[in-house]
């Protein structure tokens, strides 16, 4: 009778986590990617250079890793062929449970993105994640000649084939596109300069020691009371830093121009790196340039050199005026190079991948 419910109790938190983690990621593929380059770059540092040679695949890796383990979670919850699942599940496991650990000794990669941008992991929060869903997994590969399936053979292929070519296609359309719900701190109707200013003020808890006993108080309490002050610590941390942290704007000649983002209407064209960016939609681009000019304020915003950007600039033809901002900075704000956002006031009102470039019309509706 244990056994049983140990069963369903493993197969269900594996599985519905599994799905639940996976669908996270496939939901902004390209943020899986961004994080796996930087993984590839510290284990290029630190075991090897021939890392460097998985970067230019991160994408392609990261879309079948979410796959991967979305389709495990889908074969766990209906016991197919559990003694090839499990076996995948344990390597898995073992492998992201190292990954974390390393994260969180070496203090090596800071966020994980088991669950994208939607839930923040600490390293050692993440550790633990791993720890805890091991003995599930654990016990799930113990007992793994013991199950049978909840479908026969010939559905559970059917099953497992269906939902790996849904998967498949939403992952596609999410890289094709923009992410299906945005947990970025640049989503539409956030204003920027509130995500730049803390949540709340530090609230500090103080540990005195009076009559050889230890006393907690958000006060700072006299010593002329007898209390003698012992340590301190900031019970809110995690909401006294503010979302964004690093975005700056600069010109050409290093002025800072990051106010000058916020005020009145402006309709950004995020270029990141040229040698990377599409051009597949750079006529649509331009003849938005071109229908727009005049009616509202138009940057260009790059992580490239000046003479990189002023050459990409020529040969496309965008007359518009650029400034300079953070590669990783850019890629948090949109999923998309190129891609377009227009804010107001700060207040991000639109976002588009370049494969959505919208009309002119479709732009200023947005402003009136």
């Amino acid at each position: 009778m244990f056994q049983k419910i140990a069963d369903q109790v493993a197969r269900f938190f594996v599985g519905g986590l599994f799905i639940f983690s996976g669908l996270i990621k496939l939901n902004d593929p390209v943020g899986t990617k961004i994080k796996l380059e930087e993984y590839f770059e510290v284990f290029a540092q630190d075991f090897g250079s021939f890392f460097h040679w998985f970067v230019p695949y991160a994408l392609e890796i990261g879309m079948l890793l979410i796959v991967l383990e979305l389709v495990l979670g889908v074969a766990v919850l209906i016991y197919y062929r559990m003694r090839l699942t499990t076996v995948i599940l344990l390597l898995l496991m073992v492998f992201f449970t190292f990954l974390t650990f390393y994260s969180a000794y070496f203090n090596k990669v800071t966020d994980c993105g088991c669950f994208g941008d939607a839930i923040k992991l600490t390293p050692w929060e993440s550790f633990t994640k791993d720890i805890i869903l091991m003995f599930p997994v654990v016990h799930l590969f113990w007992y793994r000649k013991k199950y049978q399936s909840v479908f026969y053979s010939k559905e559970g292929h059917i099953i497992i084939a269906v939902f790996t070519a849904i998967f498949l296609f939403l992952g596609v359309y999410a890289v094709r596109h923009l992410p299906f719900i945005d947990f970025r701190a640049y989503r539409i109707g956030n204003n920027i300069q509130e995500q730049m200013q803390p949540q709340e003020q530090p609230i500090i808890e103080y540990v005195f020691e009076k009559d050889g006993k230890e006393v907690a108080s958000t006060k700072f309490l006299p010593a002329t009371e007898g209390y003698t002050y012992k340590s301190s610590r900031v019970l809110n941390e995690d909401k006294t830093m503010p979302k964004i942290t690093d975005y700056a704007v600069a010109d050409e000649n290093g002025n800072d121009v990051t106010q000058q983002t916020f005020e009145g209407v402006k309709l950004f064209f995020i270029i990141g790196d040229v040698n990377k960016t599409s051009v597949d939609n750079m006529e649509a681009i331009r003849t938005l340039v071109k229908s727009l000019d005049g009616k509202m304020e138009m940057m260009e915003l790059t992580s490239s050199t000046a003479e990189q950007f002023e050459a990409f600039r020529h040969t496309h033809q965008l007359a518009v005026s650029y400034y300079f901002v953070d590669a990783t900075v850019l890629k948090t704000i949109i999923r998309s190079n190129p891609g377009i956002t227009l804010w107001v006031n700060g207040t991000v009102k639109g976002m588009w991948h370049h494969n959505d470039t919208p009309s002119a019309a479709e732009v200023l509706s947005l402003v009136q």
